[in-house]
């Protein structure tokens, strides 16, 4: 089972968000793990030229030139990243109410007609993501899960909507907010993540809770069963 973990973490040890992949790394232990840094790689944009080349050859079937074909080389690396993970982690802070750009250049350089959705004109096969599994980490300074502000929230909705449409059989999405509130609320907020970070991780690679005491592994009955 591979596992892409795609991150954009500008502020490094700083950062809330780093927290959140911490988490998340210490919990799957030693997996078949590939990491793409959009600090270090960064995705094109879509200008005239390789939107061009993308429409002819994805939608129109056309066979383009060495030189088209040039211009979708760093695009069909990240496809073909996403296209072989069975689980990708997308990790990156909320900027004015939504994705940084870096990061919405990522997912329109992947979401590729005939390599992972839908099918190019010179194929019949569809392409299918069933089984897969994705999830977003977001750190934001705004809180955003009370009804006044829950319509300004566009980083994770997006990341979510972004997935469902490419048919993620697993779909979800952790936000860690509140992290310019006081003090009290940003950590209670970030231990609460935190917490959901390390649950999903452990229910998809199915990682066992352990007594600390005893060593041996706790079920949900022994862990209940007492209340």
């Amino acid at each position: 089972m591979k596992t892409l973990i795609v991150s954009y973490i500008p502020r490094n040890e700083q950062s809330n968000t780093k927290k959140l992949l911490d988490a998340f790394r210490e919990e799957i232990g030693i997996s078949d793990v590939e990491e793409l840094d959009l600090l270090v790689d960064v995705p094109d944009m879509f200008l005239d030229s390789n939107l061009s080349a993308y429409i002819n050859r994805n939608f129109l079937g056309q066979k383009l030139i060495l030189h088209e074909d040039t211009l979708l080389s760093k695009m069909d690396k990240m496809a073909n990243q996403l296209k072989t993970a069975d689980i990708v982690v997308v990790v990156f802070p909320m900027y004015n109410f939504s994705m940084p750009a870096i990061v919405k250049a990522w997912f329109d350089s992947v979401i590729q007609n005939g390599i992972t959705f839908g099918k190019r004109k010179d194929q019949d096969m569809v392409i299918s993501n069933a089984g897969k599994k994705a999830l977003t980490l977001i750190s934001s300074g705004g809180v955003y899960s009370n009804e006044s502000s829950s319509g300004r929230e566009h980083a994770l909705s997006l990341s979510i909507v972004e997935f469902q449409f490419l048919g993620y059989s697993d779909v979800r999405g952790i936000l860690a907010e509140g992290m310019a509130v006081n003090e009290e609320i940003k950590q209670a907020n970030l231990n609460k993540a935190i917490s959901e970070v390390r649950a999903t991780a452990r229910e998809w690679y199915e990682k066992k809770e352990y007594d600390p005491i005893s060593d041996n592994p706790i079920s949900n009955k022994s862990k209940f069963e007492n209340l």
